[in-house]
């Protein structure tokens, strides 16, 4: 059975607009999400399986805080598919651009995966290739074990460039500088589907929780991943590519992912015309 694409779209993201994620970047006005499902259909995936927002619903029976408008994050947004996925799948922000090479590398290991539980993985990319030119990012820090096992991601937020060329991250501790070789997730990552009963539990214990005491909390995917790796209950493959990520953190580098679209075609890696 070939791997499910999830795609999460509109809403379920912070970043300046949903409406870039349907933004066209290619010559015929292709959109990047565009470009993903042609790059996943083309490593191997089988069906495509999106989440778009709608007005917030009562969920798991608790009632929602006060002032609370939006989605509870990414792993809330996977939640929304477990009704219809039951083979290995792989989930993608939908305005992100992950590259050829990334796709066919975790299809060929979620197809490998069919049958098993707590196999999970991602598609880790070095810092210094998914920073902005034109202001600070939120990213997910990873450390791996000898084996390529995931330990940890830590999200850090308020990313930027330093005067040295490097960069650093801001907390209320003041700024703390980073790795530019990092690795970190860029929310691509891999399950087999009992990630949705793993995290359906998680879920309950969110809203129990956290949600009740802090309207801006967020239901992320890496929480569930750290807690799977923390009490046993999976590992997580770090896989690597030669893929380059980018996308439109801010409305100003769409003329830069527009210039890299072209560069790949002219290379031949997409049709000028991507689906004639």
């Amino acid at each position: 059975m070939k791997p499910t694409l999830l795609v999460l779209a509109a809403g379920m993201g912070s970043r300046y607009g949903a409406l870039k994620q349907m933004d066209g970047v290619g010559p015929n006005n292709e959109a990047i999400l565009d470009y993903s499902i042609y790059d996943a259909k083309r490593a191997g995936f089988g069906k495509v399986v999106f989440v778009i927002r709608e007005d917030f619903a009562e969920a798991f029976g608790f009632s929602v805080p006060e002032g609370r408008v939006k989605p509870w994050g990414t792993c809330h947004a996977v939640l929304m598919a477990k009704d219809v996925i039951h083979e290995p799948f792989a989930a993608i922000n939908a305005d992100d651009f992950y590259g050829k090479e990334a796709y066919e590398v975790l299809a060929k290991y979620l197809t490998e995966c069919e049958g098993k539980k707590g196999a999970y993985s991602m598609v880790a990319y070095k810092l210094r290739n998914t920073m902005s030119d034109f202001g600070t990012v939120s990213r997910g820090i990873c450390t791996a074990d000898a084996e390529g096992n995931l330990q940890t991601i830590v999200e850090r937020t308020a990313i930027g460039h330093t005067e040295d060329s490097g960069a650093a991250y801001t907390d209320e501790t003041g700024s703390h500088p980073l790795d530019m070789d990092s690795l970190v997730s860029m929310n691509f990552f891999g399950f087999t589907p009992d990630f949705f009963e793993y995290s359906e539990k998680g879920f309950v214990e969110f809203l129990k929780g956290t949600a009740q005491t802090n309207i801006k909390a967020e239901f992320f995917i890496p929480l569930m991943v750290n807690q799977s790796i923390h009490d046993g209950s999976a590992k997580l493959k770090v896989l690597s590519s030669n893929a380059s990520w980018f996308g439109v953190t801010y409305k100003e580098d769409k003329p830069e992912v527009m210039r890299k679209i072209r560069e790949l075609i002219e290379k031949g890696v997409y049709p000028n015309n991507l689906w004639n």
